[in-house]
């Protein structure tokens, strides 16, 4: 069937009736958690006493979000179809927790807040109070996989809980302030990655309620033709409801989404039958109703309803203000909640009816607490992936490419709940062995040189970080599994969509009926040491210092210095659970140090000594310590440097693949207690830091060990430019050659002694220098070291 012969039935006058009443029910609800701290069902006049003193919360998009919500009820119940609700303006909280109220979801969750007059006093009392629930429609929120509270975000994960959900409709609301936002401008482009033979569908609802904070919307202000157009250009069928008369508004709602699902149905039919494999135009709703409808349409003389005044706290004085306080009591009594509610405040039985039942309600479906939907991927054995290391820093690999492999042989296991997202640079970062096993997800034309695009990819790149951010999160969080690489510089793209999740993640772990989610796995690569090529504007590894800010219970950030350690520490993140986890890798040609068995042991570690570079056979007199894979290759290069020029001196080199090991125990959950990193890097001997991003992220987390006044870090200063890898550690002065000089100057018996040997490093490091700018190349004997030549060299003198 196509989408123009659909010819929706009419609801009858008391189809209308209830869900209007229904409606009525959830803004009653949602008008009583802005305010009410008592009187919930308003037995008696109001008084100052039942007002909340602060009064916080948003009421202009709410009402439109309940009238979608009513509506879903009615196909969902009529359908049997499976559906979750996204919000994408957030502020609209209330109306969320009034839905899962009114279905009976929040008080099976939430056990103290019954159905009943105290129950609903109890729901009104905690919104956006002390000790009580944010005004955003947060994991606090059965049903919500999507707070909002940034907004930009709701039609891309909308999309990501569609991926491998072939019978979920996700429908999504996106608010015309939202629509404003650059993420959501490129999310409408999701529609092209949406395959209708096995994914779901997204139903995006644009809400136009006319104004954001204080301004109108400019998809509200442009001519109703040019939006239509705009729609449509991004390849959507748009459906128009507009209108301030409820009864006429719910016959167009109605007939709008029975016209939108009989489309999806028919769209997803005729491709899974084998008979239409063009991508194919879906269909969307633009529903057009007043900013704070049903609210108060006048306040102190100024035009409220339908204006930006409804924003927020329309009445904002209801606690003191006599005359504010009565208008809210006509407010709410518009509603007629002695129809809505019985005797005992319950919802009435006739209008609890029209509610969905069990899982099909939108508030306890199980796609939106993915943790009950969640398999264990099927993982092959890292170990078969290993790397050969005869003997350490003798043999080179690409690391990333190695772990490509790997990642080839995870999504040929698990096609039906692991995706790899990335913008555009899967091959970049070296995992292109994935294409043997899959392509990249592809519905568009497609043209003779096209490389390994697919309806069906596993894969999938577009050139924004937020969409692919975006997806994976909402394939997460509807239990499915994920990893997204990205350059290391741009992934501060999505510095804030982290910041969200984090805390999306740290409020889950908090809520026992919430079940645990695979963790969020970065793969950073293309990394600040090895952007020499490109440049300045390629070279940034801050990201680390966002994640570290987040709590403790929810981060890890690891740094393996090789491809073995890679492999490890991506099976480990691969099966974790409610993580971060970042992983900075390099793609180019490094040395690989330890064997497989070793790798595991030291990741187990997540830190160590590498007695094979070090002199140290007891207390050392200094510790060169790194963390990351240049600086672990610069700290190598001055030991070898050090072994042989001072033979007599004891050093020891430990290697931090675990970042967050550097932190006390009392701090992190992965951080070492005081006695054990004192074993590790001493009391009171100098420890030399070779670190891969800012250097003070590593005084941050060490400085309470005893140990910090002798702690010196060498790591990326903002000295960047385009040049050669080595020249590149030696702007920031994270080389060999001034590590060596750093020793010098901080071993106390060196001094005079070991004067010419720095004075040599220094003519080393000039002479470096000169030879990149003459060559346009590093010196080979710098670029190829390895420690099997270092011995050679040390045979043959």
């Amino acid at each position: 069937m196509s989408a123009q012969t659909v010819t929706p039935a009419e609801l009858s006058d008391d189809e209308v009736a209830g869900i209007h009443a229904y409606w009525r029910a959830a803004n009653y609800l949602s008008v009583g958690q802005i305010y009410l701290l008592d009187n919930p069902l308003l037995r008696e006049p109001l008084a100052p006493e039942h007002v909340k003193p602060r009064l916080l919360g948003h009421w202009g998009t709410t009402p439109g979000l309940n009238l979608v919500y009513a509506h879903l009820n009615r196909v969902i119940r009529d359908r049997d179809a499976n559906v979750i609700f996204i919000t994408g303006p957030g502020h609209g909280g209330p109306g969320l927790v009034a839905n899962a109220y009114l279905e009976g979801t929040y008080s099976e969750v939430y056990t103290g807040i019954e159905e009943d007059a105290d129950g609903m006093r109890k729901l009104f009392r905690q919104f956006s109070f002390p000790g009580g629930i944010p005004s955003h429609v947060a994991a606090q929120t059965p049903g919500s996989i999507h707070e909002g509270g940034e907004l930009g975000y709701a039609l891309v994960h909308a999309h990501g809980a569609a991926f491998d959900n072939p019978d979920l409709v996700v429908a999504c609301v996106i608010g015309d302030g939202e629509a404003e936002t650059g993420p959501l401008a490129a999310s409408w482009h999701s529609n092209k990655f949406l395959n209708p033979v096995s994914d779901g569908a997204v139903l995006p609802v644009l809400h136009l309620n006319g104004y954001k904070i204080a301004n109108p919307t400019v998809l509200s202000r442009i001519p109703a033709g040019e939006l239509e157009a705009l729609l449509r250009g991004y390849g959507y069928r748009p459906i128009t409801v507009a209108g301030d008369d409820p009864a006429d508004v719910h016959q167009q709602l109605a007939a709008a989404l029975d016209n939108a699902f009989d489309d999806i149905g028919a769209i997803q039919r005729d491709a899974r039958s084998g008979g239409k494999t063009e991508r194919p135009v879906w269909p969307m709703v633009v529903l057009r109703t007043p900013k704070g409808w049903t609210g108060p349409q006048v306040v102190d003389g100024k035009q409220v309803e339908g204006t930006w005044r409804a924003h927020q706290v329309p009445l904002a004085e209801t606690r003191s203000n006599p005359a504010h306080r009565a208008q809210l009591q006509e407010w709410l009594r518009s509603y007629e909640p002695e129809e809505l509610f019985d005797d005992a405040g319950r919802l009435r039985a006739e209008l609890r009816a029209l509610a969905p039942h069990g899982d099909r309600r939108m508030s306890a479906n199980p796609h939106a607490n993915g943790g009950q939907l969640l398999h264990d991927l099927d993982l092959p054995d890292f170990r078969d992936y290993a790397v050969e290391v005869p003997r350490p820093a003798t043999t080179t690999h690409e690391a990333t490419r190695i772990l490509g492999t790997f990642l080839r042989d995870v999504i040929a296991r698990n096609r039906d709940r692991f995706r790899l997202m990335g913008p555009d640079e899967t091959a970049s970062n070296r995992l292109d062995a994935v294409y043997e096993s899959t392509g990249k997800v592809w519905l568009s034309e497609t043209m003779p040189d096209d490389d390994h695009l697919s309806p069906t990819g596993r894969v999938m790149e577009v050139l924004s970080e937020h969409l692919c951010q975006g997806w994976l999160e909402g394939y997460l969080l509807t239990g499915r599994h994920g990893l997204f690489n990205c350059y290391e510089a741009f992934v501060h793209i999505v510095d804030s969509m982290l910041n969200q999740h984090a805390k999306w993640l740290a409020t889950s772990r908090e809520l026992p009926w919430r079940q645990p989610i695979a963790s969020l796995n970065y793969l950073l690569s293309s990394h600040v040491w090895r952007q020499d090529h490109n440049g300045a504007s390629h070279q940034d590894p801050g990201f680390i210092d966002l994640v570290a800010n987040k709590r403790a219970e929810i981060t890890r950030v690891y740094l393996p210095p090789d491809g073995n350690t890679l492999l490890s520490v991506a099976d480990h993140c691969l099966r974790s659970r409610d993580y971060i986890n970042v992983i900075v890798a390099g793609k180019q040609p490094e040395l690989a140090y330890l064997d497989m068995d070793s790798a595991i042991a030291h990741c187990t570690r997540g830190l160590g000594i590498w007695d094979w570079a070090s002199t140290a056979t007891g207390e050392p007199d200094v510790v060169l310590a790194c963390a990351g894979d240049i600086p672990t290759l610069e700290t190598l290069a001055a030991a070898d440097i050090l072994r042989r020029e001072l033979p007599d001196l004891a050093v020891r080199v430990v290697n931090v693949v675990d970042l967050m090991r550097l932190q006390p125990d009392s701090e992190h959950p992965h951080g070492l207690p005081d006695k054990e990193f004192d074993a590790l890097f001493t009391s009171d001997k100098p420890v030399i830091f070779a670190y891969h991003g800012y250097p003070w992220l590593i005084h941050r987390l060490t400085y309470r060990r005893s140990n910090h006044p002798h702690l010196h870090v060498r790591g990326f200063k903002e000295r960047g430019t385009t040049t050669t890898p080595f020249d590149m550690v030696m702007l920031n002065d994270l080389d060999r050659f001034h590590l060596v000089m750093d020793v010098i100057d901080r071993v106390d018996r060196l001094g005079a002694r070991a004067a010419m040997l720095r004075q040599r490093m220094a003519d080393a490091r000039l002479a470096a220098q000169r030879y990149t700018r003459e060559h346009g190349e590093d010196d080979p004997q710098i670029a190829g070291w390895t420690w099997k030549s270092s011995e050679r060299n040390e045979r043959s003198e």
